[in-house]
């Protein structure tokens, strides 16, 4: 197992700042799959299998999401970071991926130019998409004028329909749904591997220690975190292979008069300073919601339950 580092893209994998940057022939005949990626779930892992049958993959998606420019009011908590993005795409076979900045101007490219980018620039023979793929201005472009684009240049459009899992249609906003609702055995189904945050550890109040249960007090920058509550995780930290058992609260501690939101993880067994040190906490299930307890006496006991809980659900999630 390669050291967890936030940024990994793999070994060979090459990034381009944009469409442009990756119209200089080095990406001629590759596979290119297009779409925002958010999560790597098993729909998109879907794309990648389908674009390595026919060529080198490479992904084009997009930054900042374009919800964040089109609607930012009603724009998508991200479930993962451009990083941890990238690091995935990295992980399931993408040789390269092209980050093409969006913006309200870069929204009014009309479908030709964005086709004429794509197979006349970039170079390639061939385009896989979901189903449901729209581009250009108003989303005029449809799988059919892809499809139509890719032909006059003897190039080829690949469709990739609907990855269902349990009845269940696999998507970001459904994978979103699950994590906000503390779901997360459940959003682990569809993204293929547990639902995770990365952190760095910032010093906390202190309490856990006071009442004998130590935690790590993780501060990140992840967009989407799940329901309040307490969770069996594991924990990687920076630079490390090994993960941690753990348990891990989420919420205001309401027994010590609440807050801000905070998430903390205690790690089974462990011996060791990880103030400054970058975690990434692995959410395997939910053990039971925030509760406010009568007394530090009664929430110790309780967490000692949790603790136990936590390492057979650990347990099982390493069977």
């Amino acid at each position: 197992m390669r050291p967890y580092n936030v940024g990994y893209t793999g070994e060979d994998m090459k990034l381009y700042s944009s469409l442009q940057a990756a119209s200089d022939g080095s990406l001629r005949g590759c596979a290119v799959c297009l779409g925002n990626f958010d999560g790597v779930h098993l729909g998109h892992q879907a794309l990648f299998a389908e674009a390595a049958k026919h060529a080198p993959v490479v992904a084009l998606t997009f930054q900042p999401h374009p919800g964040k420019v089109l609607q930012p009011q009603l724009a998508p908590r991200l479930i993962c970071s451009q990083a941890r993005k990238l690091e995935l795409l990295g992980a399931h076979g993408v040789s390269a991926v092209i980050v093409q900045p969006f913006s309200l101007e870069y929204a009014r490219t009309s479908p030709e130019v964005f086709e004429q980018s794509l197979f006349d620039g970039v170079g390639a023979r061939a385009a896989v998409v979901g189903y449901d793929f729209t581009y250009g201005q108003k989303r005029a472009g449809t799988v059919a004028t892809l499809d139509q684009a890719a032909a006059t240049r003897g190039a080829l459009v690949h469709t990739v329909d609907a990855v269902s899992l349990e009845g269940v249609v696999v998507s970001s906003s459904k994978v979103r749904e699950y994590v906000l609702e503390g779901r997360v055995e459940a959003a682990a189904r569809l993204l293929g591997r547990p639902f995770d945050i990365d952190g760095v550890v910032v010093p906390g109040a202190g309490r856990g220690r006071t009442i004998g249960f130590p935690t790590a007090n993780v501060d990140t920058a992840n967009e989407l975190r799940p329901a309040a509550g307490v969770y069996a995780v594991r924990v990687r930290v920076a630079g490390e292979a090994l993960r941690h058992g753990a348990a891990a609260n989420i919420g205001v501690k309401p027994t010590f008069g609440g807050g801000e939101v905070t998430i903390e993880a205690h790690l089974f067994d462990f011996k060791g300073d990880l103030y400054g040190r970058r975690l990434r906490v692995e959410f395997l299930e939910r053990l039971r919601p925030e509760k406010r307890f009568a007394s530090a006496s009664e929430l110790s006991s309780q967490i000692a339950r949790d603790l136990e809980a936590a390492r057979a659900a650990v347990a099982r999630g390493l069977a």
